[in-house]
């Protein structure tokens, strides 16, 4: 390969790198946007709640919107930390903030998990009470739970599209806040209808839910957390091995970092070949990495062949 060429090679690299940098920051703005809109919805339903509950005297509503209010809290939480989790390496984190953002979802699977166990404590210990029928009380319930359904819908959208795992957290969230919505209508209808106990065995099925969606987002935190690798060594020693000059692949370690994976190897090569045509080949596994498996960040350490074996 000619020296011209490699140096194309590099510089298409360099641009590619800068390309991705950019994208990543216009992909958090992107999650900070959807996060703050739904914060404002959120206030919107929290305002309703308590127009519905001081006036009813509904303390299924008022204990609602209370949860709305820490859903407002959770929102402005998470926009920091994505703005955090945004900012470059620096010296005192070299890799990056992005395990901010996976940290944030660890919370959020923590509060899902409280709301379940509140939700079924609730259930157990209710007590036969009075409520309040009234019909625009109950329009104005049915409209805060459409709001909050098309808000889960959208999330979901746009945790997909983002591949955002905070957002996604989010919008399990706001699934869980729709899934209570229900308990607290159903709940004003069975008691009505001189059925409460229906109600607790409503309740218990959703905190059962609840958790399940908190244990999904435990599941997808905690790797992070711990560093478990991020994709199977195999397919990073093949992506490797597909690169013209490589002869063996060694202590390959990937991990994810917030929604970067990141990887670093060991690779042999000819002893003969130059320094630049060495590092050649590293810009080529790098690029195949990404190709393969969106690796955001590589470290491809070069070594002879023959200094290990």
């Amino acid at each position: 390969m000619s020296p011209h060429r490699q140096g194309d090679e590099r510089d298409a690299d360099h641009r590619g790198r800068n390309r991705g940098l950019a994208d990543g920051f216009r992909r958090d703005r992107l999650v900070r946007r959807v996060i703050l809109v739904e914060g404002f919805a959120n206030l919107v339903v929290l305002l309703a709640k308590l127009i519905v509950g001081l006036s009813t005297g509904s303390l299924a509503v008022l204990s609602d919107a209370v949860h709305s209010l820490t859903d407002v809290a959770n929102n402005a939480v998470a926009w920091i930390v994505i703005k955090v989790s945004s900012q470059p390496a620096d010296r005192e984190h070299p890799y990056g903030h992005r395990k901010f953002e996976t940290l944030a979802v660890f919370g959020l699977a923590t509060l899902l998990a409280v709301l379940a166990f509140e939700l079924a404590l609730h259930a157990i210990r209710r007590e036969e009470a009075t409520v309040v029928r009234d019909a625009w009380a109950l329009g104005i319930m049915l409209g805060v739970l459409g709001v909050n359904v098309a808000i889960a819908s959208w999330q979901r959208y746009w945790a997909r599209r983002l591949q955002s795992d905070i957002i996604l957290a989010d919008a399990n969230h706001t699934f869980a806040d729709v899934l209570t919505t229900i308990v607290v209508i159903g709940g004003w209808q069975l008691s009505a209808m001189g059925y409460p106990w229906l109600d607790s065995v409503c309740a218990l099925g959703v905190a059962a839910l609840v958790m399940y969606l908190a244990y999904g987002l435990f599941k997808r935190a905690f790797p992070v957390l711990v560093d478990q690798f991020a994709i199977a060594p195999e397919l990073l020693a093949d992506a490797a091995r597909s690169v013209p000059g490589v002869r063996k692949v060694r202590r390959i370690r990937s991990r994810s970092v917030g929604s970067t994976r990141t990887v670093d190897m060991v690779v042999t090569v000819d002893p003969e070949l130059s320094t630049t045509e060495a590092h050649a080949i590293a810009d080529a596994i790098e690029r195949r990495l990404e190709d393969r498996h969106q690796v955001g960040d590589a470290s491809i350490h070069i070594e002879p062949e023959n200094e290990i074996g």
